[in-house]
């Protein structure tokens, strides 16, 4: 964790108020010391043309040899010049008179009132800068500590400031009285590792700071759509040269076009797509969308996975309601679930179980659970869908909400070779901005209105600020080494907090696919959700809220992914191993 960046007009008062005393203080000092140091030479014999009456001499020298410094009243004249040629220079004022008392009272207020204008300006000067840069952190040892172990110098180089969330807990408990539970989405609201959340003020880069001051490395990334960095600047730009346009159209734009032809050029399975304004939305099209196209209602999806908070999806759907311990949402109509039916994920004969009846329209899936924790498919379980689909007469649905443009630039499809009928879409194709979208086969998108007879609308579906956001975005992700980036620097860190919790004796397992990982506090592996839940979400509550304090922003559920970005560096991934490290031996 770093140091704090004033950024309020009470904290730089109290900042002015410290400079000026300290240096009243130092000037004080300076005067005091000045006014105390002169002293009558009769060692100096100045040259014929400048000589003056007795002199008063301030010296400011290195120490002579001992006999040099002897007075000359004991010193023979030839020892006086023997003195005289080896004492060292040094800088003499002369003056006609001694000062008098009233000069060194001058000197003793003059100095500090002197020293606290300088001060005051060099505080002035430092709070015109009231938003800190982000810095990257560096593999170094900004401590100056000595020590062999590598990871012991970062971990206490995390220890340099002082945490506290005093306005994040006032901010909260506020919010509590005006918002449900204080936030606009649950798992927000850190209920299941305890406490209270803390209340962002600002992102740049990998990093994130609070309203108290405290920055931290995080490893949300706003749940996953900055894989550039927060705030990007070729992004904001892009946002920015748009913006001036007009923020919503409600009418066509030529910057849906350019997205979508990005979308469906990088996605195998996307031959036309729709545009809406989340993920949740996304897959609620989706749904309709599958059957309407097949004449079936029901569908498939599996223990764990999350499709958004659609009715027909708030079926053991992980994510928050794992989070909330709720196996449904009170308010959900029976009907609405009726045709929703659970499979295991991983398992392919739970699956065929299910479509033997051949009245299943979709079998809707993440490739990469990322919403139960971090679950990676198998190869064969994904390839046997796709057979499993075919044979029964159902459409296979890839939500790549969270995976898409993330763990390969083609999605889960692209990085397992395996093509579903139609994907869902959002975050990471939105730049940060409110987006999503569904996508798949022509003749499939063609039943969505008003091509064909299924009906869904948005007013902000494809406004011109998301969609420049998602342009730059993809651009920038399709530059050479990016891929490779998150992938190195993420197998690293998850490797790391492994061989960390392994070390201190914890039981633990995890893995990460691009730039997106997770792991769990339980032996493993974790092939379903089922698994996920033998962890020791306790251990993981403690082991969230003291990374927390030590500067690691991770996501506050044992069942949440986390993600890293391109503005991730090696350093800031050695920083968290080495605060892993100290905190996995303190639980």
């Amino acid at each position: 964790m770093s140091g704090y960046t004033p950024i309020d007009a009470e904290t730089s008062n109290r900042r002015l108020a410290a400079a000026a005393l300290l240096a009243v203080s130092a000037g004080a000092c300076l005067g005091v010391a000045l006014s105390h140091s002169t002293m009558t030479s009769t060692l100096y014999a100045a040259p014929t043309a400048v000589r003056t009456q007795p002199t008063t001499a301030q010296i400011r020298m290195q120490p002579a040899p001992v006999h040099a410094r002897h007075f000359a009243a004991d010193m023979t004249p030839e020892q006086q010049t023997v003195a005289a040629a080896q004492a060292v220079p040094f800088t003499m004022e002369t003056a006609v008179a001694q000062p008098s008392s009233g000069s060194k009272l001058w000197t003793l207020l003059a100095l500090p009132l002197i020293g606290a204008v300088a001060g005051f300006f060099y505080n002035m000067g430092r709070s015109e800068k009231k938003v800190a840069e982000a810095v990257p952190l560096q593999a170094m040892d900004p401590l100056g500590v000595s020590s062999s172990d590598y990871y012991t110098r970062l971990t206490m180089a995390a220890a340099t400031a002082e945490y506290t969330n005093v306005k994040s807990n006032e901010i909260f408990e506020e919010a509590k009285t005006i918002m449900p539970g204080g936030v606009s989405s649950p798992v927000r609201a850190f209920k299941s590792v305890g406490g209270n959340p803390v209340v962002f003020d600002r992102v740049k880069g990998a990093y994130a700071w609070d309203v108290d001051g405290n920055q931290y490395i995080d490893y949300v990334g706003t749940w996953g759509p900055a894989i550039c960095g927060h705030a990007h600047d070729e992004v904001l730009d892009s946002v920015r040269e748009t913006m001036v346009k007009g923020t919503s159209f409600g009418a066509p734009c030529e910057l849906e076009n350019v997205l979508a032809k990005k979308v469906i050029e990088a996605v195998p399975s996307v031959e036309m797509v729709r545009f809406t304004n989340s993920g949740t939305e996304a897959c609620m099209g989706m749904l309709r969308m599958v059957r309407a196209y097949t004449k079936k209602e029901k569908v498939i999806k599996f223990e764990g996975c999350y499709h958004g908070h659609a009715d027909g999806f708030l079926v053991q759907a992980g994510s928050g309601v794992a989070t909330l311990g709720l196996p449904d949402s009170p308010g959900v109509p029976a009907g609405s679930t009726a045709g929703t039916l659970v499979a295991q994920y991983n398992d392919l004969d739970s699956v065929e179980q299910l479509l033997k009846n051949k009245d299943v329209a979709a079998v809707i899936l993440e490739p990469v659970v990322g919403n139960s924790g971090f679950i990676p498919p198998t190869k064969e379980f994904l390839e046997g869908l796709r057979e499993l689909t075919t044979k029964y007469e159902a459409l296979l649905v890839f939500d790549e909400v969270m995976t898409g443009f993330r763990i390969a630039y083609g999605g889960a499809q692209e990085y397992f070779g395996v093509t579903p009928d139609v994907t869902t879409m959002g975050k990471v194709i939105g730049g940060g901005l409110p987006v999503g979208a569904y996508g798949g086969r022509k003749d499939i998108m063609e039943v969505v209105a008003p091509a064909g007879p299924m009906y869904q609308a948005g007013t902000l579906s494809g406004n011109p600020l998301a969609m420049a956001a998602g342009i730059k975005t993809m651009e920038i992700l399709q530059r050479e080494g990016s891929y490779e980036h998150l992938d190195k620097i993420t197998k690293k860190l998850i490797n790391g907090i492994l061989e960390a919790g392994r070390d201190a004796g914890h039981e633990v397992c995890g893995g990460s696919i691009s730039g997106m990982f997770g792991f769990f506090f339980c032996k493993g592996p974790v092939n379903r959700y089922a698994d996920a839940t033998a962890s020791d979400t306790e251990k993981f509550a403690k082991w969230h809220r003291m990374m927390l304090e030590r500067g690691v922003y991770l996501a506050p559920s044992q069942y949440e992914a986390g993600f890293t970005s391109l503005a991730h560096t090696d350093a800031d991934i050695d920083r968290t191993i080495a605060i892993a490290r100290e905190v996995m031996k303190e639980l």
